[in-house]
């Protein structure tokens, strides 16, 4: 199956870009939300010369949705690069406290410069970032407990930049979702596109699923016997054509291509084939 270029960079991304960039001089730190079960994918290479030498602190999220053991091994990678990290559950897990408590040792080295100068530690002052659909709205809602950012099941719905207060600990500063304009490995493009954060108008559903497919009979075979009850084929479409045959995806005594696809797209954003974390630390 030929793959075209992804590519997604809307306008609105453009602008959000120069904004982070005049914000950044406002914050101590940077908080990057990666999505747990495509950390390096997930990560926005544009924030590395953006952010330069500004401490970050890493969150992965939907980390009920990933491996936790392969979680545990992100987490070590990037905290031996010198980031503080934390795996969380964005929606279910309490998690104040502890993002508090990271930042402070983030930046305790500029708390205690301030000590050392008399002056009063004030709020710390983070930005939030990260590409679309990660689940930066959701953190600042949690956090703040209304409905502060808005948030969406699609990419791209924050578009604008806006500060939230946590009490005297913590300032946060959300922003929108930015992707990069051109994915030169088209797998990242993939992978993306598979979770939800590329709109599903750009990359075709038959081109996900077989990618999907394919991975998993690689990598996580019993996965697909377990859940969808089938034989492994040895083409990854003929495997999908089992699937089909299996749910009963017929139109006219063919295979309901469309319907299939869609449908196993579906069951993996939602979770259906269990917590599966697309890539391993190098």
């Amino acid at each position: 199956m030929q793959q075209k270029q992804i590519q997604w960079f809307p306008g609105h991304m453009t602008k959000a870009k120069r904004q982070m960039e005049d914000s950044l001089k406002l914050v101590d730190f940077v908080i990057e939300i990666r999505d747990a079960r495509i950390p390096e994918s997930s990560k926005n290479p544009m924030l590395d010369s953006l952010i330069k030498n500004k401490p970050r602190l890493i969150i992965l999220s939907k980390k009920d949705k990933a491996d936790a053991q392969l979680s545990n091994e992100w987490k070590e990678y990037f905290e031996s690069q010198g980031n503080v990290v934390l795996p969380l559950d964005l929606i279910h897990e309490n998690y104040k406290n502890k993002l508090v408590e990271a930042s402070k040792v983030l930046c305790a080295a500029m708390i205690e410069k301030q000590k050392r100068r008399g002056i009063r530690p004030r709020a710390l002052r983070a930005m939030v970032c990260g590409i679309p659909n990660v689940g930066k709205s959701t953190l600042i809602n949690t956090l703040a407990k209304r409905k502060a950012a808005q948030t969406g099941d699609k990419p791209g719905v924050t578009k604008s930049l806006q500060w939230i207060k946590l009490g005297t600990d913590l300032e946060l500063l959300d922003t929108p979702g930015v992707l990069w304009p051109k994915f030169e490995d088209q797998e990242i493009g993939l992978k993306l596109a598979l979770l939800g954060s590329i709109r599903d108008e750009v990359v075709a559903q038959d081109e996900l699923a077989f990618f999907a497919a394919k991975w998993l009979q690689e990598n996580k075979p019993d996965v697909l016997k377990e859940v969808y009850q089938i034989e492994i084929q040895e083409n990854p479409y003929d495997t999908l054509v089992e699937i089909a045959k299996k749910r009963g995806y017929l139109r006219k005594g063919d295979i309901d291509d469309d319907r299939l696809m869609r449908s196993f797209v579906k069951d993996i954003r939602e979770n259906k084939l269990g917590q599966i974390t697309w890539e391993k630390p190098l």
